[in-house]
């Protein structure tokens, strides 16, 4: 299946089954913008958990806090968010799309990096086994080339960007010759800067009204009650904090479902150290973080390493985790050195001291930190990237099918157990009910009747629930049912006491956590 198609298919999948509606649909929608229906915000609070232990739980040096989305504006000027939070942005005079100016660039590039794969899997087909990937890339004159022609345009992109040289920007849309993908036209506007930031009014009357801004990032909660933190939790270097909150961006271009919207939802933890240390802590946490995603067994050849070429006017250092999308390799989680500058800008701006008295040397120093930075709305899309799969199943009498299958991580899945009566009546639903009450204490539980109980097998399987429990006419007679797997679809006749234990040893977050600690 084409990329373009999986991804509508996906997305189709995502409504049909309540997991994610378009805003204010009934009004046409609103761009970027998008709610979780009743499975969405399960699998939703799930990721949240699985972050939350893993970053909390498991360490006894790290703490959470819920900051404000509401800060007072002088945070952002300290932060520099009010004259740095810009993107270059240009607009198409044919089309009138608008666009942003480097992604229209990395996309040019993205299309001699495709010619290079296409250049390797053809290598690879003509010499089998005896196919010397390294040594082909490094000696083919066509790779080569393009190679050549990434390095010289990614260089010039680099170089305009640390340099905010807005017309060069221009200048190498112009010599790629790029065109807007709507119209064809190269007929471009220049480039200028657009900050991302929201702004809104704080005051009970308009003329009295201050401007204050929706937070861009959970980031500058965590650094400006790091002294709060720090003094009342009695914290000593190398310490923690995390938060999960909503963030907001007015993105030029919002697009690819959830990936890139304007309300969206991170999931941070910035690590305070003594400075000196922060390189050896950056690759702790990236290699931790790794471990994290790879984890939930979504294919380790997904995930990727990107080094940035250009850094963060704060940071020394800085990896993404990239995930494969179907619509190519993309940024999921950003691990950063941002060294003091983030503390540092807050104690000048605001005039108090934010450092840390070490009682070991008996020295005050601001410190350095680690940041991690996730979005839970891509975690989230890579669930339903990588998990949600058609499989042929044979028939009894030699033909096929296809079922929709989510495989979503048992941990994660937001129903664990679906509990099927197979008639409704006889007594069945009363003990399916009977069964319910029971589990709904250690697993989020639905009953279900409707239909054959095939379809409801094929509905489970759509929803991502990994168990199903039928309950028969033999069960009343002596208190075993059918489980069923939804990943073999294998069947097995237990003990209803068996239950909770079979779903725990199968849904368990500690099975989870396990594999990274």
């Amino acid at each position: 299946m084409a990329q373009d198609d999986q991804f509508k298919k996906l997305i189709a999948h995502a409504k049909e089954y309540g997991y994610i509606f378009q805003s204010s649909e009934i009004y046409d929608g609103l761009s970027a913008v998008y709610d979780y229906g009743q499975y969405g915000v399960e699998l939703k609070n799930n990721i949240k958990k699985y972050w939350w232990d893993a970053m909390v739980k498991m360490h006894e040096n790290i703490v959470g806090i819920d900051a404000a989305i509401f800060m007072h504006p002088e945070t952002w000027n300290a932060s520099g968010h009010t004259s740095a939070f810009n993107d270059p942005l240009i607009d198409n005079k044919d089309s009138k799309k608008r666009y942003r100016a480097d992604d229209l660039i990395e996309e040019h590039i993205q299309k001699y990096q495709a010619k290079i794969n296409k250049d390797v899997d053809k290598g690879r087909k003509k010499f089998g086994d005896s196919f010397d990937e390294k040594q082909f890339l490094e000696t083919n004159p066509n790779i080569l080339r393009n190679k050549s022609k990434i390095d010289e345009i990614q260089g010039r992109l680099v170089k305009a960007l640390e340099a905010d040289d807005l017309n060069e920007i221009k200048q190498i849309i112009v010599d790629c010759e790029i065109a807007c993908p709507v119209s064809g036209s190269k007929n471009w506007t220049d480039v200028r800067q657009f900050n991302l930031m929201f702004e809104t009014q704080l005051g009970s009357v308009a003329e009295g009204a201050s401007k204050i801004y929706l937070r861009p990032e959970t980031a500058q909660g965590i650094f400006v009650n790091y002294l709060n933190v720090q003094k009342t939790g009695r914290m000593k270097l190398p310490f923690g904090i995390a938060q999960i909150g909503k963030a907001f961006r007015n993105e030029i271009v919002a697009r690819q479902f959830i990936f890139r919207m304007r309300e969206f939802e991170q999931m941070e933890m910035q690590f305070f150290v003594k400075p000196g240390t922060e390189k050896e802590w950056f690759n702790h946490w990236k290699e931790l973080r790794m471990k994290w995603h790879k984890a939930l067994g979504l294919t380790d050849e997904k995930y990727r390493f990107h080094e940035h070429d250009k850094l963060a006017h704060y940071a020394n250092a800085a990896f993404d985790i990239e995930f494969e999308f179907p619509f190519g390799f993309k940024e999921l989680e950003g691990i950063h050195s941002r060294t003091d500058f983030d503390l540092s800008q807050h104690q000048k701006f605001s005039g108090k001291k934010l450092q840390y008295f070490d009682p070991e040397s008996g020295e005050s120093f601001v410190p350095y930190v680690v940041e991690t930075s996730i979005g839970l709305d891509r975690t989230f899309l890579t669930i339903l990237s990588a998990c949600l799969q058609d499989e042929e199943v044979k028939k009894e009498n030699g033909d096929s099918d296809i079922r929709v299958v989510f495989r979503i991580p048992p941990a994660l899945a937001p129903i664990k157990l679906a509990v099927l009566p197979l008639v409704k009546k006889d007594g069945l639903p009363e003990k399916a009910r009977e069964i319910i009450d029971e589990l709904k204490f250690d697993f989020t539980c639905q009953y279900d009747e409707k239909d054959s109980i095939g379809r409801r097998y094929r509905r489970q399987d759509a929803i991502g629930t990994p168990y199903c429990v039928t309950i028969d006419h033999k069960t009343l007679e002596d208190n075993t049912v059918t489980i069923r797997d939804r990943d073999s679809m294998e069947q097995e006749r237990v003990q209803i006491s068996e239950l909770t234990k079979i779903v725990d040893d199968k849904v368990s977050m500690k099975k989870l956590l396990k594999k990274i600690f």
